[in-house]
């Protein structure tokens, strides 16, 4: 634990590095990896996708809950950091560990670690995120370290997606489950130091303690106007990630030639998905840098509504780029717009999600942040199960070919225009919906000061 405002907000960072680098690997690569590396079918992989993601969602509310009433040393929420980081380290080599058995046992083989993946995942991350709500009272410096936990979290994911095929060539090969297997226990290892450093630099400042029932904290939820409206936007925001970030594998793998190359001068290096989704990675941190002021002169819904409809048209976009060396350069061009936008929303949803429970607080007199915040990653998840599943289903039902060497001939053309589609107009339609929802969001900024002038009275007084 340390008293350096700039350290703790540095450690907090750390939390959704360790985090995202999962996260980012899960999202764009375990469709690919179920598909092609482990063996399963389209349909058998995005049955597993929505199935564990579902569970993972529902078990978030009662992690935020246990959360919420957890009392310690060290805080409501952080001694979590500590206990449950060598668990989501394993967890995660299990479920990259491809066991030579017969179909149907290795089928139960993923299910049993994807579900026990994402309960981890949950009994960390959960008690993480609610920390935000915790360690300032101030709404603005909420959104200083929801910034820095985005700016890590991409720098962390950049890394990943990165290292991800060179870590896998090197370690056993990008084919072969051996290379799966150890680039993830690389993977896995840094997570669990970056974790322990989170905890260390990081402490709880709000004394917060819930009085109520546990029937009384879900009844004020469902009654939060903004939190439901939050919760779609946050829904569609994480749709419109995952739909783009699962099928990247696969569009590279079919679309883009083999051995394609962006060139510059004399110069040229290999234009493949790691380095397409780590460029995005980078991006996003130049977004996530954007956002404190952005939403400062703006406010955060009208930068919410103004960013979406920027994702929109892009996406559109996108769809029209030929596969060229001109184009080569023209889709990382709008990777790089679209991920720096994505990075502005990342940490503003977050800044909202505080928000939404210092309204609850002052509303309905209940200290239900972890309950809230858990509702957070809810969203999260059904977003990136719906969308990992529906890419997966879409493919399956275009003619995709799965376990296929990679090459464009062996995909029909259905295959090829949805795997386009998936990149572009399915992204643009969910924008636009979530531009329609968060229209009704009533925490505006004059909003906000009012409820933290009445809550710093009301906390006084407790």
């Amino acid at each position: 634990m340390v008293n350096n405002k700039w350290l703790r907000h540095v450690g907090y960072g750390f939390g959704d590095m360790s985090s995202s680098m999962f996260w980012k690997v899960f999202s764009y690569y375990l469709p690919f990896f179920y598909s092609n590396i482990f063996g399963l079918s389209l349909k058998d992989a995005g049955i597993i996708l929505l199935v564990t993601r579902i569970w993972d969602a529902v078990s978030d509310p009662m992690m935020g809950i246990i959360a919420d009433r957890t009392q310690t040393r060290w805080g409501k929420y952080r001694p979590y950091l500590l206990f449950v980081a060598p668990l989501f380290s394993i967890a995660g080599i299990l479920l990259f560990t491809t066991p030579d058995w017969g179909y149907s046992a290795k089928l139960v083989w993923a299910y049993a670690t994807y579900i026990l993946m994402m309960t981890v995942y949950t009994g960390i991350n959960v008690p993480y995120g609610a920390m935000l709500g915790v360690m300032t009272e101030d709404s603005q410096e909420k959104t200083v370290y929801s910034s820095f936990r985005m700016f890590f979290a991409y720098g962390g994911s950049f890394l990943a997606l990165f290292l991800w095929e060179p870590l896998c060539n090197a370690l056993g090969g990008y084919n072969s489950p051996l290379g799966w297997f150890w680039a993830m226990v690389v993977i896995a290892a840094a997570c669990f130091v970056l974790f322990i450093c989170c905890f260390l630099l990081t402490k709880e400042e709000l004394k917060t303690v819930s009085t109520v029932s546990i029937g009384s904290d879900f009844k004020a939820l469902l009654s939060n106007k903004p939190w439901w409206i939050l919760i779609g936007a946050a829904l569609c925001f994480n749709l419109f990630c995952t739909v783009r970030g699962a099928t990247v594998a696969y569009y590279f793998a079919d679309i883009i030639p083999a051995g394609a190359q962006l060139a510059i001068g004399r110069w040229s290096f290999l234009f493949y998905a790691g380095l397409f989704l780590a460029i995005g990675e980078v991006s996003n941190m130049i977004g996530v840098a954007l956002c404190v002021p952005i939403a400062a002169r703006f406010g955060k819904k009208t930068t919410f509504i103004a960013v979406n409809i920027a994702l929109c048209v892009l996406s559109v976009l996108f769809f029209f780029i030929p596969v060229s060396q001109t184009g080569f350069w023209l889709m990382l061009l709008a990777q790089i717009l679209i991920s720096m936008l994505t990075g502005v929303m990342s940490p503003l949803v977050w800044s909202m999600y505080a928000d939404v429970s210092d309204y609850a607080e002052q509303k309905y007199k209940t200290a239900s942040t972890g309950l809230i915040f858990s509702s957070s990653s809810m969203a999260q998840k059904f977003g990136g199960a719906i969308g990992g599943s529906a890419a997966l289903w879409l493919l399956a039902a275009c003619g995709y070919i799965s376990n296929q060497p990679s090459a464009i001939s062996t995909q029909p053309d259905s295959a090829l225009l949805c795997l386009r589609c998936l990149m572009s107009f399915i992204p643009a339609a969910v924008s636009i919906i979530a531009v329609l929802v968060v229209s009704f969001y009533p925490l505006t900024t004059a909003r906000m000061k009012e409820i933290d002038a009445q809550l710093k009275i009301q906390r006084q007084n407790d």
